[in-house]
């Protein structure tokens, strides 16, 4: 399932609402948009502190062809990803780039279960 596109202003400010997981090379705004029936869409953002205006097409076209050939099979249906990109995008090997997209874009689907508040690794036991 290919996602949809984010494209407006107020689409990207309610991204704000969402969940920010960082990496080394882009940080992935996850947002539940609640309709499970639609399928997921993504964004792509670079600000102007990461270089000139080629050198900010060169980070989101690379960012976009990793969510076409990985990123969009483990994007779950109902969901607005925005993927805010680094220069480091630049100098990453590509199938790096993909993996930790994957990685990152699955990492909180599988901590769900986690109540609300608890950091990761931490258990509900109490201590002895």
């Amino acid at each position: 399932m290919n996602p949809g596109r984010l494209k407006s202003r107020p689409e990207f400010l309610r991204m704000r609402q969402g969940e920010r997981r960082r990496g080394p090379w882009f940080i992935l705004e996850v947002l539940d948009r609640g309709t499970p029936d639609e399928p997921p869409r993504a964004g792509f953002t670079v600000t102007n502190k990461q270089g000139n205006s080629p050198e900010r097409n060169r980070i989101r076209r690379r960012l976009r062809e990793a969510v076409r050939l990985a990123g969009r099979f483990a994007m779950l249906p109902g969901y607005d990803y925005v993927l805010v990109g680094h220069r480091d995008v630049l100098e990453a090997p590509f199938d790096e780039l993909t993996k930790a997209l994957v990685t990152r874009i699955s990492s909180r689907q599988s901590a769900k279960g986690r109540a609300s508040g608890q950091a990761p690794g931490k258990s509900d036991a109490t201590k002895p």
